[in-house]
């Protein structure tokens, strides 16, 4: 994912108690920490080319492509912005991290990880950003856009439940081998 570029975006991301993940990963019009104006229409082509392709935006923890915690089941261009909704993975121990840290009010930030295709300079620093293609979106600690935030997050199952459940598959496991 060399050369990849990440906005981070604080847009009212929820996390809902069946481990539903939704929020705005990008809002338009915005001049975010780094001077860039995300434009409407930006991901539109991106959106259309995975659409064909059968292509995904992956759920990231903060970026690292060696850390997906979940799956974004709906990503599309509103008038306001990008919406993402998805599911973070309870199977995935990093999933459940996310959950207890979202939970804690500790993380609640969205940002996006894309190229860019299409841009235009402004005045006095940044970019009009018109055209992205895009990869995934993060959670993530500090979002580079204060209104990209979780609006809506899960409360994945307590350690018992878990334990319980662990040990209900691998037993079912050893009655399979058997």
């Amino acid at each position: 994912m060399m050369g990849l570029e990440t906005k981070f975006l604080d847009a009212g991301l929820r996390v809902s108690a069946d481990a539903a993940v939704e929020g705005y990963a990008s809002v338009f019009g915005l001049r975010d920490r780094g001077g860039d104006i995300v434009m409407p229409g930006a991901y539109a082509a991106a959106l259309e080319r995975l659409a064909a392709t059968g292509g995904r935006v992956r759920m990231l923890w903060q970026h690292d492509p060696a850390q997906p915690i979940g799956t974004w089941d709906s990503v599309h261009e509103d008038a306001h912005g990008l919406f993402v909704k998805g599911r973070l993975l309870d199977t995935v121990a990093r999933g459940r991290e996310a959950a207890a840290l979202m939970a804690a009010g500790a993380v609640d930030g969205l940002s996006i990880g894309y190229r860019t295709v299409r841009a235009e300079k402004l005045a006095g620093g940044g970019r009009r950003l018109l055209e992205l293609d895009l990869w995934e979106v993060s959670l993530v600690t500090f979002p580079m856009l204060s209104a990209a935030r979780i609006a809506r997050k899960a409360a994945l199952p307590d350690a018992p439940t878990l334990a319980m459940l662990t040990r209900g598959i691998e037993a079912a496991r050893g009655a399979l081998r058997a």
